[in-house]
């Protein structure tokens, strides 16, 4: 297997995945800044343009990071970031798709409709006028969120999951475009920090 990985929050959210697993596979960078992931070699493996895109040892590829995950799951059990029961599979997935919906996507958005325009607006269509509304959307639900996962270790309860890493791996890149989360969201703040001490924060920020 190898990953095509590169800057930006999608592709560090397998990494992390990766290094909490104790994946170790070849990594090649696809250069965002000077447009190689909208060359025909990089549109060969995600049609979207887009990064991560884990190419099995079939040749075929995966892309989308929560299928990239699912799949690295199934195929390295140990140590489980998903669940290993139906109901802990259902539930961490339950998570992952709400943080993705209520927060990743306004955030990401209001990224690329405002501080990143200069980069998106030649490629995806932009709604500049949106920008702050998803901006203030995301911070809405990080307020939702924090209230509900009072007195728990982890979004799902007391194992770490995709959930966690996905959440993570977004408010870190939030913060350093300008969307970074209240303080008074005292829950999501103290994840935010159990987090940054395991070390594959550390491994997946390269």
């Amino acid at each position: 297997m190898k990953l095509y990985t590169s800057i930006g929050p999608n592709p560090r959210v397998v990494r992390m995945f990766m290094a909490e697993k104790g994946i170790a596979i070849p990594l090649e960078q696809v250069d965002l800044m000077s447009g190689e992931n909208r060359q025909e070699a990089h549109l060969s493996r995600n049609p979207a343009g887009q990064t991560p895109a884990l190419e099995l040892d079939d040749g075929s590829f995966l892309t989308e990071i929560t299928a990239i995950c699912e799949y690295l799951e199934e195929t390295h059990t140990n140590p489980p970031l998903i669940g290993t029961t139906p109901e802990e599979r259902a539930r961490t997935r339950m998570w992952t798709r709400r943080i993705d919906i209520n927060i990743v996507e306004p955030m990401a958005n209001g990224f690329r409709f405002c501080e990143g325009l200069p980069l998106f607006q030649s490629r995806v269509k932009c709604i500049p006028q949106a920008a702050d509304d998803l901006k203030a959307l995301a911070q809405e639900q990080l307020t939702w969120l924090d209230g509900l996962i009072a007195g728990r270790p982890f979004v799902t309860g007391d194992k770490l999951t995709l959930a966690d890493i996905l959440l993570f791996c977004f408010l870190e890149f939030g913060a350093s475009v300008g969307q970074p989360i209240a303080t008074s969201n005292k829950n999501v703040v103290a994840l935010l920090d159990k987090m940054r001490q395991r070390p594959s924060a550390t491994i997946s920020a390269s």
